[in-house]
């Protein structure tokens, strides 16, 4: 129930979905003035939402701030990585599957395990039934291409019954506890996520060292156009961290984090 409510709250809380009632608003309202603020509210919306400068600098405040392999000074039993739109495919034919817009989770972790920073990878999080069962979720899809570069099969566990951050970490940690009692354990996710998904861990019993991926900041140099030009693409990026605040708050109000 919590999962099917978050995702409906989740989709009127977010910005198009506010641009969009403003609009219809302005557009059905009798009242002239009420109209034409609903429209002056909806165009400075989108000026900000699309403002490279503003939506960077928020990145660079909620996210934490990315770490050189080389800073890892010791080795960890395992590195749990959180699935979401690491990996995809072109269809349920498709012979091999394709980089997703969160690959980063994965390809850090891979890059942490030829180091020898961490020696067994631990992917947690499923999808929909449909497609666990053609076996084309993130964390099948993942492990395919480790396999492929060379990870050894017992190197790669599958945590495959999460839906939400809240069970990655329950049932992460229920098998980290079972398997690898009282070891060194890191957690990789994208460093906007980070929050989230470590007060998820801290709830359910354990508190995981760190490894930020996926990042949306970095060194970031504005130029004057990153200040005055509308850019479409921060306003996904926008969309990517409101929709993360929302679920924070969230998980706050449900104890989760």
């Amino acid at each position: 129930m919590f999962f099917f409510l978050s995702k409906t709250v989740d989709f009127f809380l977010m910005p198009i979905s506010f641009v969009g009632i403003l609009m219809v608003y302005a557009f059905f309202s009798a009242n002239r003035t009420k109209s034409r603020r609903a429209i002056l509210v909806a165009f400075t919306l989108m000026l900000l939402l699309t403002n490279k400068f503003l939506v960077t600098k928020a990145f660079q405040w909620w996210s934490y701030e990315v770490k050189n392999i080389s800073e890892i000074q010791q080795t960890y039993d395992v590195g749990v990585v959180l699935t979401g739109g690491m990996m995809s495919t072109y269809g349920p034919t498709s012979d091999h599957p394709a980089i997703g817009i969160h690959a980063d989770r994965f390809f850090q972790a891979y890059l942490l395990y030829k180091a020898g920073k961490i020696k067994k990878f631990l992917i947690s999080g499923a999808d929909t039934p449909y497609i666990m069962k053609l076996r084309l979720d993130d964390g099948a899809l993942v492990k395919q291409t480790l396999l492929q570069w060379g990870v050894p099969e017992e190197d790669i566990l599958l945590e495959n019954k999460s839906r939400n951050t809240h069970q990655n970490a329950v049932n992460t940690v229920a098998i980290l506890q079972k398997q690898f009692p009282n070891r060194r354990y890191l957690l990789i996710t994208s460093s906007f996520h980070l929050r989230r998904a470590l007060g998820c861990f801290k709830k359910a019993g354990i508190t995981p060292d760190f490894f930020p991926a996926d990042s949306y900041s970095g060194s970031f140099r504005p130029t004057l156009r990153d200040y005055i030009r509308p850019n479409p693409d921060a306003f996904s990026y926008a969309h990517l961290l409101w929709r993360e605040w929302v679920g924070f708050i969230a998980y706050k109000i449900a104890g989760y984090c």
